[in-house]
């Protein structure tokens, strides 16, 4: 969600904090600001909707000096988008950049008010800055004041603060939402995440939850949630490893849909040893009795595939959960379970708390994650890296067809453990998994058909998408895409539901995307086609050859995918899905890295 970035440099921050701020776009924004403290003592800042442009060309016209400050991204929650509410919030010495929600902050302003402070703002950070600065303002110094408003927040939040007088003194604090700590030579930094910090500095210390920070630009001091100073690990990053340019595309996401071929080689051959399946010692599934997958959005459909490779291939029962109803269903769960949390940041908020609510209920849990410091990572008992590699396209497309292939791992592995597949059945299993990066390599070759096909989808006000079995959750997930960054209504159905109340949609200008590859299903998915063209509906067929050889007579248009992949044919098939996603919203014109009204890492519930 928001982007936070705090320096104490040697110079003049303004520039380097537009610039940490700019790595951190993909995260979702729609008005961006900065706070400086000058020579002098004084702070200042300055503030704008729109892109970063927008406060580039501001700080131009109306510069700001000093060589400790704070910048900020803000992604709207409470109050619209506009220069009053966008971050730095400022009241009297005090000036506060938060990502996350005070969750409290209506009963906060009730008190301020009767301390003849009135909020000027819609926002809930607001009351932040607001409380800090009546706590400075009754004789507080700013680490006082600081931890006089922190025992008085609820919800979750990073925080950064910044006082006048105060060139070497920042405070960040953190409950829920990320925050780490950048250490420099005779500089310090502040930052969302490790991207924001890589052109500063390779060393990094992450924050745990309910720790505040006092730093300087000597060093800093951490305070745990019982205000006892504690020491944190300090880890290097690799800064080549962040590196966000675009690689000559136009855009990061075909950058990365370009790149999964490399990135699931990448993580099958970490987990795939010369034919064998190599995880933690701990990845033992004899005596779980049942499973449940958790995650939001993207990760939740690549849960759903999982669902089916761990019920078929392991005959292992499994639950799959939106991460934001789960724990208000409060589920009864097996002390012999597992409960596997997806997440591409491993710090969206819904998730966390997903975990945290089955910690005690499971015999395990385990992270899915491609941030491997991340909070999901740290409070999982196991946590599986899927090794994409940074994904800045806010439409998760490697992330996505990663997290598949580490859950395919699993589930191979639960059937081994199981002993409900046969070594040489494993090993034939085996094969067909590694072949999945050559077969998405030859389907990101369908990419230019899947361009010429754009301009037929843009001109749609409402698309469908039809799958069966394992593709029906790749359907889910084609629809979302569509939806995402083309802004046109699009739902995906399991293709026998269609009868049930989707075909009164079926008419000629309402395009129909079936994905049926050549298996058992075929027929079937097959025949809910015949019943779409029968009305008259504009069938895009996408399927392998002898599918297309079979099925794909009075189609629209067809697809070809390469032959093979066997069960694990779902990652290949998504592959098409991001490309029509993508080209169809680059002929609408709309954005396609930084959609609107999304955030990359939703950190906040």
């Amino acid at each position: 969600m928001c982007g936070i970035i705090g320096i104490l440099g040697k110079n003049q921050v303004a520039p380097q904090l537009v610039e940490a701020l700019k790595r951190l776009e993909y995260r979702g924004y729609d008005s961006a600001g900065v706070a400086t403290v000058d020579g002098e003592g004084r702070l200042d800042r300055r503030r704008a909707v729109g892109k970063l442009v927008n406060l580039s060309d501001l700080l131009v016209l109306d510069p700001l000096e000093g060589r400790a400050g704070i910048g900020h991204t803000r992604w709207a929650t409470h109050g619209a988008a506009t220069e009053g509410n966008a971050h730095p919030h400022k009241h009297g010495p005090v000036a506060v950049v938060h990502n996350g929600i005070i969750e409290n902050f209506r009963e906060l302003r009730t008190y301020l008010a009767a301390n003849g402070i009135a909020a000027q703002t819609e926002t809930d950070t607001e009351t932040v800055a607001l409380l800090t600065g009546l706590h400075m303002a009754q004789g507080m110094d700013p680490v006082q004041a600081v931890r006089a408003t922190l025992s008085r927040l609820q919800g979750a939040f990073a925080l950064a603060f910044l006082f006048e007088g105060e060139g070497d003194l920042m405070i960040g604090a953190r409950k829920g939402s990320p925050l780490a700590l950048g250490h420099g030579d005779g500089e310090m930094f502040l930052g969302s995440d490790a991207i924001a910090l890589a052109p500063f500095t390779d060393r990094i210390t992450y924050l745990e939850d309910g720790d505040h920070v006092v730093i300087t630009r000597e060093g800093a001091a951490i305070f745990d949630a019982n205000g006892q100073q504690t020491n944190r690990e300090t880890a290097r990053i690799d800064v080549g490893a962040t590196a966000i340019d675009k690689g000559g595309y136009r855009h990061f996401m075909a950058k990365e849909i370009a790149q999964q071929p490399v990135v699931l080689g990448d993580a099958l051959s970490h987990y795939i040893k010369d034919g064998r399946i190599v995880l933690p010692e701990a990845v033992d599934f004899r005596d779980v009795d049942r499973l449940t997958l958790v995650g939001c959005g993207t990760a939740y459909y690549a849960a759903h595939v999982a669902k089916y490779w761990f019920e078929r291939l392991a005959g292992l029962p499994c639950d799959v959960d939106v991460a934001s109803e789960f724990r208000y269903r409060e589920p009864p769960l097996s002390p012999r379970s597992w409960a596997v949390f997806v997440s591409q940041s491993g710090e969206t908020a819904d998730t966390l708390a997903a975990l945290h609510y089955c910690k005690d209920k499971v015999a395990k849990t385990v992270g899915v994650v491609n941030v491997g410091t991340s909070a999901i990572a740290r409070d999982a008992d196991i946590a599986l890296p899927i090794l994409a590699g940074v994904e800045v396209g806010v439409a998760s497309t490697k992330a996505f067809t990663c997290q598949l292939a580490v859950l395919a791992v699993l589930a191979l592995k639960a059937a081994a453990d199981r002993g409900v597949m046969s070594p040489t059945e494993l090993s034939a299993q085996i094969r067909d998994l590694t072949a999945i990066p050559s077969l998405v390599s030859q389907a990101v070759g369908a990419g230019d058909d899947c361009r010429r096909l754009a301009d037929w989808l843009s001109e749609a006000q409402d698309v469908l998408f039809l799958g069966r079995g394992a593709l029906f959750p790749i359907a889910l997930e084609g629809a979302l895409k569509l939806k995402e960054i083309s802004y046109i209504h699009a739902e995906g159905y399991a293709s026998g539901e269609l009868k049930h109340g989707p075909i009164a949609l079926i008419d000629r200008n309402v395009p129909v995307v079936v994905l049926a590859p050549t298996d058992p299903l075929f027929d079937k998915t097959v025949s809910n086609m015949q019943e779409v063209m029968a009305r008259h509906g504009q069938v895009l067929l996408v399927s392998d050859a002898e599918g297309i050889a079979a099925g794909g007579e009075g189609a629209h248009a067809v697809l070809t995918m390469p032959s093979g992949g066997g069960a694990f044919a779902p990652i290949v098939y998504a592959i098409p899905m991001q490309f029509l996603a993508y080209h169809t919203a680059v002929a609408k014109g709309t954005d396609v890295d930084q959609p609107r009204n999304l955030a990359k890492s939703v950190t906040v519930e």
